[in-house]
């Protein structure tokens, strides 16, 4: 009787755990354009997002603001996506993909 009670004890326990337990989120990335004048200079590239900053709006603030560090100045975000459209883009992107 006490060896099944630890045994349903312990079920209830795995179970809670595994209800409990937050699905793995995918990582989200945007790609964008951005310059620099003087003289001018273009880039493409992939920057890597926090789960909170993907979605359009958000994506241009936290881009914006994450390149202007370097003197850069976004031109457009064009695509935000998932793990699956990393590495097709990352040839292009060259230097700065995920740089930022």
């Amino acid at each position: 009787m006490f060896a099944g009670m630890k045994i349903s004890a312990f079920l209830i326990a795995l179970i809670a755990a595994a209800g409990l337990a937050a699905p793995a989120s995918a990582a989200c990335y945007a790609d964008y354009k951005a310059k620099r004048d003087a003289p001018l200079q273009l880039h493409y590239g992939v920057i890597e997002l926090p789960e909170a900053a993907c979605n359009d709006r958000d994506a241009e603030a936290e881009v914006a603001l994450r390149i202007a560090a370097d003197g850069w100045q976004l031109l457009a975000v064009l695509s935000i996506f998932e793990d699956d459209g990393l590495d097709s883009r990352a040839e292009s992107a060259g230097q700065f993909n995920l740089r930022y």
